[in-house]
């Protein structure tokens, strides 16, 4: 039996992600998260990335914006440089979804932009014994880092004993007001500002 109960010894080490957020890329290398998404039907849009005064801060749009769109949108903010070089802005195409990560116990957002996770959640609601996403859990695990970075998804059977604690976590989270679509105005999901 571990000394630590799971969320301290994840706030010791560090690896868990913060806030309201299930974030990805903070997986270290070799680790992996699961949790149990909330909704079938994610929030899809596209983001870029700005920097002023050395922050960076997200901007999402419902629609592909052109360059001028993005820049339009950040005020202040440089946009973050696209692969076509001066001019164009790094715009990606991304999910977000509610999900109840177990590390946490907690409902969070899982954003996605990474086109092979992606890929392989599309690939995975196409089988049929997949057919109700809500019914599976998933585990996404990380093995190495920057350019090298790949990603697995693994559907795996619903914890036992757990479908109760993800709805009434879901429910809770709800009747605080949750509402992924503030993200595309920068507001917070969990709670209106």
């Amino acid at each position: 039996m571990a000394f630590l109960s799971k969320s301290a010894s994840a706030a010791v080490t560090g690896n868990s992600t913060g806030g309201g957020y299930l974030s990805l890329s903070k997986l270290p290398d070799g680790g992996s998260v699961r949790f149990a998404l909330l909704t079938d039907e994610p929030l899809e849009f596209y983001e870029a990335w700005g920097a002023a005064n050395g922050a960076n801060k997200p901007f999402r749009f419902d629609f592909e914006p052109t360059y001028e769109d993005v820049v339009a949108e950040m005020g202040e903010f440089e946009p973050r440089e696209g692969r076509g070089g001066p001019s164009t802005a790094d715009v990606k195409f991304a999910i977000a979804c509610p999900v109840y990560n177990y590390e946490s116990g907690k409902v969070q957002v899982l954003q996605i932009t990474q086109k092979s996770i992606l890929k392989e959640i599309d690939q995975i609601s196409q089988m049929e014994d997949y057919a109700d996403l809500l019914e599976w859990d998933f585990t996404i695990s990380k093995k190495g880092s920057g350019l090298t970075t790949e990603y697995t998804v693994r559907p795996v059977p619903r914890k036992k004993g757990s479908q109760e604690h993800i709805d009434a976590a879901w429910i809770e989270a709800k009747a605080e007001g949750f509402d992924i679509t503030r993200l595309l105005s920068g507001g917070n999901p969990f709670k209106a500002a």
